[in-house]
């Protein structure tokens, strides 16, 4: 089934952030291999470019590596994936705060609504 996009970014980042997602939860691990371009391509439904572009975007930023004609692994360096999720942890709660304080929640009332959740 092929996947869904929304119109506020571009595909190739919602890619990446995907299999990003995938990997800081474990789904792929380190070392890993990844699915093949084209295998992800026609799993989402899009251009092969598109994904190779998401890949280039995981590459910089050090969470894949690739090893010529073998494919595509997600990094062993644990400490840059551990990094990453920090990173994303800390966009989500800052993206949260902004939206609460357009609702004038206080930060008491914040941490209050935060004991009650369970994980």
């Amino acid at each position: 089934m092929a996947w869904s996009f929304s119109g506020d970014k571009a595909v190739y980042l919602q890619i990446a952030e995907r299999i990003t997602v995938s990997i800081l939860s474990g789904k792929y691990l380190p070392s890993e291999q990844l699915p093949s371009v084209r295998q992800l391509a026609l799993e989402a439904a899009v251009n092969p470019n598109t994904v190779q572009h998401a890949f280039c975007e995981l590459e910089n930023a050090g969470i894949i590596v690739s090893k010529g004609t073998q494919g595509r692994f997600v990094t062993e360096e644990t400490q840059v994936i551990e990094n990453c999720r920090k990173k994303l942890v800390k966009k989500l709660f800052n993206d949260f705060a902004s939206k609460s304080k357009e609702l004038s929640v206080t930060k008491e009332e914040l941490l209050s609504i935060l004991k009650e959740i369970e994980l």
